[in-house]
């Protein structure tokens, strides 16, 4: 069975329904300097697809540097998501856990007995991220992201 190349976490993502009031918590919490908020390109800019039709979200995102893995929050702004599907079904909370890969076909593979390919996009710089609907699997959400863009 395929396996994950590069078993290094990238990330850890939180959706959140206020990312202004979520940075301001998680800056207490881990006393650092406040991350500035950014907001995403409109999903139709970044080839963004969502269950393979295409998608128009955006999000606000603020990363907090946690030594070697990001602490990530989402804030949908609206357009079919993986962000507001997990928001409004389940409520603020875990998003998503993230590895890089250097091959995301073979990710695609590897992950295939886990969950289908659910969200993808276009990351500025060239490369990709993918969601893999993995809950029902591994009990949360996997995104891969990857530095370059190889065919999915």
């Amino acid at each position: 069975m395929p396996h994950l190349q590069n078993k290094k976490l990238a990330q850890v993502a939180i959706v959140v329904r206020d990312i202004e009031a979520a940075i301001d918590k998680w800056t207490a919490l881990l006393g650092c300097e406040r991350p500035s908020k950014m907001t995403t390109d409109p999903g139709l800019t970044r080839n963004q697809e969502v269950d393979g039709q295409p998608s128009d979200a955006q999000a606000h995102l603020a990363f907090f540097d946690l030594g070697g893995v990001q602490l990530e929050l989402i804030q949908p702004l609206g357009g079919e998501s993986s962000w507001q599907k997990i928001l409004d079904e389940r409520g603020e909370g875990v998003h998503h856990i993230a590895f890089w890969t250097e091959d995301m076909q073979q990710t695609q593979e590897a992950l295939a007995p886990y969950g289908p390919l659910w969200h993808i996009g276009d990351m500025g710089g060239g490369g990709q991220f993918a969601y893999f609907k993995t809950e029902a699997e591994l009990g949360v959400t996997l995104e891969i992201l990857e530095n370059k863009k190889t065919p999915l």
